[in-house]
């Protein structure tokens, strides 16, 4: 058997009842072979593991992304990926919150990420550097005025928005410029999902 061949990455021969199962009492070998048969396939599924290029007897090999997941740190961070899908946020959030967010540092990616909207509303509205914070979102989005209020909606929709706005930077980026929030990771998926959500508005002015 050649060498890479030797770790038995086989779909076939590694769920047999003589493979990962052997070890087990004959009653379990069925289930625990079907148990290691959906992990492996999770693991296909996930990217960590691939077939051999030309191969055609099931043999595999472990990619890339999976010798970074290998070890207590490449899981928890392949675990964090999984709550943040980066394909799905902003470019500009992904880019700048993300690998805060990987490494565990949820206020800092959170402050990242309504930064980014603060900036996009101050570049698309044309505003000075002075205009920061709620006031700006008051500014842009202001009813009557506002560059980035949308005058084709009804008003309360447009008070509503410019609320919407406001409110964010008051409760989120704010609070992170001042001093160490505690914040878990389901709270900074939700609220930096909400940032993407509010930059792609801004793009849309």
């Amino acid at each position: 058997m050649p060498p890479e061949r030797s770790g038995m990455l086989n779909r076939y021969n590694f769920t047999l009842p003589s493979g990962a199962a052997a070890p087990y009492p004959h009653p379990y070998q069925e289930r625990v072979s079907k148990a290691v048969t959906e992990a492996w396939v999770w693991l296909e599924r996930e990217g960590l593991l691939a077939p051999r290029p030309g191969d055609q007897h099931g043999w595999v090999f472990v990619t890339r992304r999976g010798k970074e997941v290998a070890g207590r740190t490449g899981l928890e961070l392949y675990r964090r990926g999984n709550l943040l899908p980066k394909e799905q946020l902003h470019p500009s959030i992904a880019t700048k919150a993300w690998s805060a967010f990987l490494r565990g540092d949820y206020d800092t990616a959170v402050f990242q990420a309504f930064k980014e909207v603060e900036v996009a509303v101050r570049t698309k509205g044309s505003f000075a550097p002075t205009d920061i914070g709620t006031d700006l979102m008051r500014k842009a989005f202001a009813v009557n005025t506002g560059p980035l209020s949308d005058m084709t909606a009804l008003r309360a929709e447009r008070q509503a928005l410019g609320d919407l706005f406001a409110g964010a930077i008051g409760s989120y980026k704010n609070p992170s410029s001042h001093r160490h929030v505690p914040i878990d990771a389901p709270e900074a998926v939700e609220m930096i999902v909400l940032a993407s959500h509010l930059l792609r508005i801004v793009d849309s002015r």
